[in-house]
């Protein structure tokens, strides 16, 4: 074990443990792996009062970001650290009053967590952050949102130099960097250990009296400052800011680390500024509507896309019907713009909970029916158009199709709020194989004979760079984003995978 960290040491005095270690993992429902997946989201808090319950808060409106498992680290000068972990949802976890009163003081942090490296879809305790060192200038932290593209390479080095890993998760490998530094306080080690890390990271972390936050040189992954009473938070979205009362200050840029304690707050940029290339699949589908980007709301964009899509794609239809709920603010919009009328053709469950899908291989294989049903009064005999936020498998798309069919519609045509999803993402995005992505294998139009619709449109990519506040559209010499699901143009080389066999797309 390193001589000045110790990531199984979870509290900083002896008292009863917040969490079981046995390695429990949650049951994954079988259309799952036909939705990208959110990453995970961070907060933190300083200078509050009960910081821990302002961080539950947070991530419960994150929870969409995340569903598999939560933590929250907390510190206060009698108890010292402490920490809570656990499986499944904020709400099922983090409203025990008995649970919190275990988390006291004025300076907290937290993350929901969606696995996108380490053990996917089959979540330990163990991997569930944040995580925490020991080093000799006292504890320290950490909470990861994104996907380090190196970490195979950084976790071989450091096992050789005698680092045990105690998790799955490729975050880890901040904690033993930091230990290894020779920097003498936490934020300089952090500084070090995060110039050593290839790939996009927001990171939240606390030490004794300070939260940091830390977002890549690129700003792939979001991260927000706000002002909450007399003290301050950190958030992956303004949606999170809003639910404890907290003042949006503003984001933190590419490439800066902000330390803050009861002093303020103080900003560096230890990393070589690069042009920012942030994950534009967050005005898509990752963040909630309700969220701010870049000072622009991300409902407002999803009713542009739409609009977009409208004007790129136009058909003569009946009805314009979200797949809901992603789908819901783009068939606005291309409502809004066709004169079509905007209608609720499919109905969400909002009952149905993960852990719901146990007694039978029968029940399991109603699939989609058991989230969606199809308001049958309204479908029958009209050409629908459905509009949905991407197509990755496509298994999905053709359950929704079959459903639609069978309530009595007379054609079915789709329209995708996103382009062809066709390479993976690197950078903290769980998205399958290649080979398995729908778009990597087939044109536009095998996807439509593949579907059975009578029409299939996505938006282009300049289409959404339109929506998304860039007039021109797309510069191809400079993107203003990172759109490698899409366009195949990695703005890091994802080291790992290449080492691996992983092909990009040739030069054109």
């Amino acid at each position: 074990m390193d001589s000045e960290h110790d990531l199984s040491r979870q509290t900083s005095t002896p008292r009863k443990d917040l969490f079981d270690l046995q390695e429990k993992s949650l049951p994954q429902l079988p259309w799952d792996d036909d939705k990208l997946r959110e990453e995970c989201g961070v907060f933190g808090v300083v200078a509050v009062a009960d910081a821990a319950s302002f961080v539950a808060l947070g991530l419960h409106a994150l929870q969409h970001r995340g569903q598999e498992a939560g933590g929250i680290v907390s510190h206060d000068l009698e108890h010292g650290f402490n920490s809570a972990r656990q499986l499944g949802y904020v709400r099922d976890n983090f409203t025990s009053a008995d649970l919190m009163d275990t988390l006291p003081g004025p300076l907290a942090i937290g993350h929901v967590r969606y696995s996108t490296a380490g053990s996917k879809g089959q979540t330990a305790i163990r991997d569930v952050q944040p995580f925490f060192g020991e080093f000799a200038m006292g504890g320290a932290a950490l909470a990861h949102n994104g996907n380090i593209t190196n970490a195979d390479a950084l976790r071989r080095e450091l096992i050789e130099r005698g680092a045990i890993f105690q998790s799955s998760s490729d975050s880890e490998c901040i904690i033993h960097l930091m230990a290894r530094s020779l920097q003498r306080n936490i934020p300089d080690r952090m500084e070090d250990a995060l110039r050593r890390v290839e790939g996009a990271f927001s990171v939240v972390a606390m030490t004794e009296e300070e939260l940091i936050g830390v977002r890549d040189p690129l700003g792939v992954r979001p991260l927000v400052l706000g002002k909450v009473a007399d003290g301050w938070c950190l958030s992956s979205e303004t949606c999170a800011l809003d639910i404890i009362g907290a003042e949006f200050v503003r984001e933190v840029e590419p490439g800066e680390m902000v330390v803050i304690s009861e002093k303020g707050v103080d900003s560096r940029f230890p990393f070589r500024k690069r042009n920012s290339r942030f994950c534009i699949f967050e005005h898509v589908y990752f963040s909630r509507p309700d969220s701010i980007i870049g000072g622009r709301s991300v409902y407002e964009t999803r009713r542009q896309i739409g609009v977009e899509l409208a004007r790129e794609a136009p058909v003569d239809a009946d009805l314009v019907c979200p797949v809901p709920d992603s789908g819901t603010p783009a068939a606005i919009g291309f409502s809004q713009e066709s004169g079509i009328p905007y209608a609720m053709g499919i109905i969400r469950n909002q009952y149905m909970g993960r852990t719901f899908i146990e007694p039978s291989e029968q029940i399991r294989n109603m699939g989609v029916r058991l989230k969606l049903n199809v308001n049958r009064a309204l479908i029958r005999g009209k050409r629908v158009i459905l509009v949905d936020d991407s197509v990755v498998r496509g298994t999905t798309s053709r359950k929704i199709k079959e459903m639609i069919l069978d309530a009595g519609a007379a054609e079915v045509h789709f329209r995708i709020a996103s382009p062809p999803t066709s390479w993976p993402c690197f950078y903290g995005v769980d998205t399958p194989q290649r080979e398995k992505l729908l778009a990597a294998t087939m044109s536009e139009e095998e996807m439509r004979e593949h579907l059975h619709v009578d029409s299939l449109k996505f938006i282009s990519l300049d289409g959404l760079y339109r929506a998304v506040g860039a007039a021109e559209g797309r510069n191809a010499a400079c993107p203003q984003y990172c759109d490698a699901c899409f366009s195949g143009e990695y703005p890091v080389a994802p080291s790992d995978m290449l080492e691996k066999g992983f092909e990009l797309k040739a030069a054109e």
